[in-house]
């Protein structure tokens, strides 16, 4: 048995549509003259995020609602009263039903309902797109218990959230602090010192040379969209002919991309720890270097290396910094001893907050699935 099958125990399920079911009311409008900055009630209009503040609600709390214009087709639920502005329509729920187990109904039939939103220069739903779904109606026992379950999972995914956000702040506190030294406690020499390493630039690979096996590769935009801080792995190959012609990176090598869209994402990098040489394509390079490779990786995250970076960005839509002027940013050098130890502090906030199978992003998406997994149960009911 499922778990709404044993919920039920036999109980039999009710389906009407929303409109014989529920009181469908629109909202009343208001001008922006008429609101506040801060205040009781939340105004909503043509988003889930107030467009203000009202000093009077005309929806009571506990309320489903749906936004009709702009982003049209969002699904809300306030515990609290309201302001529903005239984009905005709500259901008054008979004494059988949940007004939250309506909200859980309606978001696992978010896209039936957002296919129905008319494009236009301000994208539109009318009532007639959602109000003959058919809802099952349970007794209210099982609807309260269901409700419980799905909102125990939302608050824990919340949590978890919350959680990670902060530990990424702590992260980004520690690496910083580790990675910066004392003039007279270590040495800062240019990247592209002989002492310290040189910026090769990637070949001519673009992702219609990708094969389905042979030589591992790692193309520029796959930098900031698919790896992390080092990687001994490749998502992508080229075949050996290819790879005989390219340009290769070792083991050790930090692999940089030099173009992108935005600010951000020029330079982020990613270690090469692989034992085979693979091919890395233009608009990257990669460094060779005598430090230790997640050193180096952690260093070009930190904002002493965002500050040095910048004076170097060129471009207008596209932004590029180039292997000459990477070799003139400064790093400090600390032992390799140093190096290890602050890498091994380093790695377990890494693990902590960007692994998808050790970490907390792991923890939120199994909750994830949990949460949907019982979510989209509701429309099983037989």
């Amino acid at each position: 048995m499922n778990f709404l099958d044993r919920l039920l125990n036999g109980a039999a399920v009710e389906w009407k549509t929303l409109g014989e079911v529920c009181d469908i009311k629109r909202g009343r409008r208001l001008v922006k003259s008429q609101l506040i900055e801060s205040g009781k009630y939340a105004v909503f209009q043509n988003s889930m995020v107030p467009l203000g503040y009202f000093n009077q609600s005309n929806v009571q709390a506990d309320t489903t609602f749906i936004i009709s214009a702009g982003s049209a087709g969002e699904i809300g639920y306030r515990s609290d009263d309201f302001w529903a502005a005239d984009d905005v329509y709500y259901f008054v729920v008979p004494v059988n039903m949940k007004s939250k187990f309506l909200y859980y109904f309606l978001l696992v039939n978010q896209s039936k309902i957002t296919g129905q939103v008319r494009r236009a220069s301000v994208p539109r739903l009318s009532r007639t797109a959602f109000e003959k779904l058919l809802i099952p109606i349970p007794p209210l026992p099982v609807q309260e218990e269901i409700v419980r379950i799905l909102d125990t999972f939302t608050e824990l995914t919340a949590e978890l959230t919350a959680e990670l956000t902060a530990r990424k702040k702590q992260y980004a506190f520690y690496r910083e602090q580790l990675l910066s030294f004392e003039a007279e406690e270590v040495e800062y020499l240019p990247m592209g010192h002989d002492k310290v390493g040189k910026f090769i630039r990637g070949g001519g690979l673009q992702k219609k040379d990708f094969t389905e096996t042979g030589v591992g590769c790692i193309h520029y935009g796959q930098i900031y969209t698919y790896y992390g801080t080092y990687t001994d792995k490749t998502k992508s190959f080229v075949s050996e002919e290819f790879a005989k012609k390219a340009r290769k990176a070792k083991h050790g090598d930090l692999i940089i991309a030099t173009t992108s869209e935005n600010d951000e994402d020029v330079c982020k990098a990613v270690a090469w720890l692989g034992s085979e040489e693979i091919a890395v394509s233009s608009d990257a390079c990669f460094y060779t270097h005598k430090l230790n490779p997640k050193y180096v990786a952690y260093f070009f995250q930190t904002e002493q290396f965002e500050k040095q970076k910048k004076p170097f960005i060129t471009g207008t839509k596209v932004r590029r910094v180039n292997a000459d002027d990477l070799a003139k940013i400064k790093i400090p050098i600390p032992s390799l001893a140093e190096q290890a130890r602050i890498v091994a502090i380093l790695d377990k906030f890494d693990v902590l907050t960007t692994s998808i199978s050790e970490g907390l992003p792991k923890e939120i998406a199994l909750r994830q699935q949990q949460y949907e997994y019982y979510r989209d149960s509701l429309p099983t009911f037989k």
